[in-house]
């Protein structure tokens, strides 16, 4: 309870104190679809994937503190490592099926926890959902959580120089409705969920 409640408090920090300036005033950025966030339960947040600094403003918009699963490299990193960790963020090592961070995901998600997964499972060059993983139809099905899909607008390209000068590129997050758990744990099942939200994600990117 106490490590939870830490948890939340640096969270907090981390987000109005450091989130908040540059989402808000250097990037102008905005929600569209607050209304479609469930209030209640814990969901799953499927997104785009253009930046690093995705996370952070997806979490801070949003207003949920959302766990997102990370490289586990970056938590060798002392400051960085201990601010993703106080905020919920847990670690995947890539190319492999971690049987430990699907059991960490479907524990927060248990305990009432909204966890955040880049369907691609890396950052995309255009910013779009291409090559979608099944990942997070899996855990949707086997949590039986909503799926909620939100596509990050401009997050692959925040700043151009000119003349040396940087503008920074206003970023806009739209949050479609919730998307229910598939309806088994079948490929088929996995995939007509997977490409819906893979379609709807690039639809609000139009």
């Amino acid at each position: 309870m106490r490590s939870y409640f830490y948890q939340k408090l640096i969270y907090q920090l981390v987000s109005y104190v450091i989130i908040f300036p540059i989402y808000r005033m250097l990037f102008r950025g905005s929600l569209i679809g607050r209304e479609n966030i469930p209030q209640k339960d814990s969901f799953i947040l499927v997104s785009n994937h253009g930046s690093l600094l995705d996370p952070p403003f997806l979490g801070h918009a949003i207003g949920r503190n959302i766990s997102f699963m990370a490289k586990s490299e970056l938590f060798r990193i002392p400051l960085l490592g201990f601010i993703i960790k106080s905020c919920g963020a847990y670690p995947v090592r890539r190319g492999i099926v971690d049987k430990t961070t699907i059991k960490t995901a479907c524990e927060k998600l248990s305990n009432n926890q909204s966890i955040g997964i880049f369907i691609d499972g890396t950052r995309q060059k255009d910013g779009r959902v291409n090559k979608p993983k099944q990942g997070a139809s899996l855990l949707s099905f086997k949590n039986q959580k909503l799926l909620l899909p939100v596509a990050i607008i401009n997050s692959h390209r925040l700043f151009r120089l000119k003349f040396f000068i940087p503008f920074f590129t206003k970023i806009v997050i739209k949050v479609g409705k919730p998307i229910n758990p598939p309806k088994g744990a079948s490929k088929n099942d996995l995939v007509l969920v997977t490409n819906n939200l893979q379609e709807i994600i690039n639809n609000m990117l139009e």
